[in-house]
């Protein structure tokens, strides 16, 4: 086990280490030696400016780390189902192999070394920069530099489990054989380093970049896409989550403590700094139709994409962008769909939970849509839900002369990117289809305020319980979650039922629950239930669709459809095994060496 980590790590290093010749000889100009890069300032940014670049960390969310990687991450587990069977779903069934690992290989760990390495060399040579501006650009600069270097580490653990911590440049006279750090070990390392970016984005006044709200620049600053301090101290309290988080734990409630106080702190920060939660009527401008929001902390930009776009097209069903053998998109299960709570916060996650909610008259299997969180109608695409272009969204079913006929969005024939669940995903559609050709402003938040009230309230319910606040904060956990619910008003969403605030355990999967929906196709899902360790369950449970079939409105069935729960066939059922909790290296690297040792990669 212990080599299968290393030994991948060298692969990455020897690469990154033959190619920093190449970068210097590329940055910014072919003609630079070292010595003009490192000691001109425009040289040095231009050199550390390709991690921001469309295949750079900024824009990595295409691949997985923030949102645009749930059309991969989401579709490789319980929460959804791609429209055409491909690679992602190859991982959520089968076998682990290299059928999974160049997607996120070649555009993640490969380059994300690549982005370490870079960082290194402008932190061990920015002191020999000679024509600096200011002083602030220079520590600017730095914190940039740390926070990069934090970020690839925490992605590359997100998804290939614990990795040495790199903190400087590997020459060639280097030992490469690096021990790798404990799980809990590589998050607090993260942490720390983001600390160091804090330092230094607070020395260069960068813990804004932009305005605060009725300032000059808000929202519009053209160094926006560089993190901030803020972005700072809010990655280090993700990473203080996941080192809390079962999968990583290493001292009991100390861990949640330290993630419940990181958290609050920045949540303090961000509200110091102008940040806050969007209105309801705004909510969507997270995602879609603005260039930035004031709920983004740090946030990646794509300008704006029509249906033909190439990253829209891996979003959206082939349905939607007349491209019969090729798109795909994501296609919500009825398992997510059952997170969506009832208007009154009754759970429908469980056969017991919606006849429970049946019985008080606030559910109806046969007519499903009504009186639901306001979050489901800004993220599920539904039979009669409206939807630019088509009046109402048309998925079902009916028998015509004895032949059973798919309806507009689910056509019978020439389509293999169509939903097999009942459902599109709405979040990040932006609406643009064959019937609404329109190009809205895409953008992807890396992390948001409203994620940092749900890191605060998960860890102060574990390490204070569901009514005690962490020391220093003016909201306990429970207040935590219905003020992040109270930005719709309480006759659209309720706050958290009390029979759930009695205990941790009570409270427990209610803010678990309220992770999916509130961060629904936002990259977190498929992390979420691996740092829980609920993988195992989520992953073995039958997923589930509804495509509804047409029948005559009756007492039965009150909206003309008839509702059944079905499994979606066998090729689109995830299997778990342990060796899923991290994605696998690429047999051509670790076969070559003969320390590779096969084992569980956790």
């Amino acid at each position: 086990m212990k080599g299968k980590y290393i030994i991948i790590l060298l692969t990455a290093f020897m690469w990154v280490a033959s190619s920093c010749s190449d970068y210097l000889d590329r940055m910014p100009q072919s003609d630079l030696t070292e010595n003009d890069v490192f000691t001109n300032y425009q040289n040095v940014r231009s050199y550390f400016d390709v991690v921001y670049t469309l295949n750079g960390v900024f824009k990595a969310s295409i691949l997985g780390t923030s949102a645009f990687g749930s059309l991969h991450l989401d579709n490789m587990c319980d929460f959804a189902d791609g429209g055409r069977v491909m690679w992602n779903m190859y991982h959520k069934w089968g076998p682990l192999g290299d059928n999974v690992g160049p997607h996120f290989y070649n555009g993640i760990l490969v380059p994300f070394f690549k982005y370490i390495r870079i960082s290194n060399m402008v932190l061990e040579k920015l002191h020999r920069v000679q024509d600096a501006r200011s002083e602030e650009d220079l520590l600017d600069l730095r914190g940039q530099a740390h926070f990069v270097r934090a970020f690839c580490h925490f992605e590359l653990f997100r998804y290939w489990g614990p990795m040495p911590y790199i903190t400087k440049v590997i020459s060639g006279d280097d030992t490469w054989d690096i021990p790798r750090l404990t799980k809990n070990a590589t998050m607090r390392s993260v942490a720390a380093d983001m600390d160091t970016a804090f330092f230094y984005f607070e020395k260069a006044g960068k813990i804004r970049r932009d305005g605060r709200p009725g300032e000059a620049g808000h929202l519009n600053h053209p160094d926006q896409e560089r993190p901030n301090g803020v972005a700072a101290k809010a990655l280090k309290a993700r990473a203080l989550l996941y080192a809390a988080s079962p999968l990583n734990n290493a001292n009991g409630k100390k861990d949640w403590e330290d993630a419940a106080i990181a958290n609050w702190e920045a949540i303090v920060l961000a509200r110091q700094y102008g940040y806050d939660l969007m209105p309801a009527d705004r909510f969507s401008e997270n995602f879609v139709g603005a260039k930035y929001s004031n709920e983004q902390l740090w946030a990646s930009h794509y300008g704006a994409i029509s249906r033909t776009h190439g990253l829209n097209k891996q979003l959206t069903n082939a349905v939607f962008t007349n491209s019969p053998t090729n798109d795909s998109g994501l296609c919500p299960t009825q398992n997510a769909v059952d997170m969506f709570e009832t208007k009154w916060g009754d759970p429908l996650n469980t056969e017991e939970d919606r006849a429970a909610a049946t019985a008080l008259g606030h559910y109806n299997e046969q007519d499903p849509f009504v009186n639901r969180d306001p979050r489901f109608y800004l993220n599920i695409i539904y039979n009669g839900a409206p939807i630019p272009g088509y009046d109402t969204a048309r998925i079902y079913t009916e028998t015509i002369n004895g032949v059973v006929t798919g309806s507009e969005l689910i056509p019978n024939t020439g389509y293999q990117g169509i939903t097999r669940t009942g459902y599109y995903m709405r979040k990040y559609w932006g609406g643009q289809s064959i019937k609404n050709p329109t190009s809205p402003l895409y953008t992807s938040p890396m992390i948001r305020l409203g994620e940092l009230y749900l890191n605060y309230a998960e860890a102060a319910n574990e390490a204070y319980g569901p009514s005690v606040p962490a020391p220093g904060a003016d909201m306990s956990a429970v207040q935590t979650i219905n003020f992040l619910r109270s930005r719709w008003p309480e006759s659209e969403l309720a706050p958290v039922q009390t029979r759930f605030t009695t205990s941790t355990e009570a409270l427990r999967p209610r803010i678990k629950n309220e992770r999916a929906v509130e961060l629904a196709f936002e990259g977190h899902y498929y992390f979420d239930i691996r740092r829980w360790m609920d993988a195992p369950r989520t992953m073995s449970a039958v997923q589930i669709g509804i495509i509804p079939e047409k029948v005559p409105v009756s007492s039965e069935y009150p909206t003309g459809f008839k509702f059944t729960r079905r499994p979606l066939p066998d090729d689109r059922q995830s299997r778990w095994f342990d060796a899923k909790y991290y994605l696998p290296f690429m047999s051509s690297d670790y076969f070559k060496f003969k320390a590779f040792e096969a084992g569980e990669p956790w």
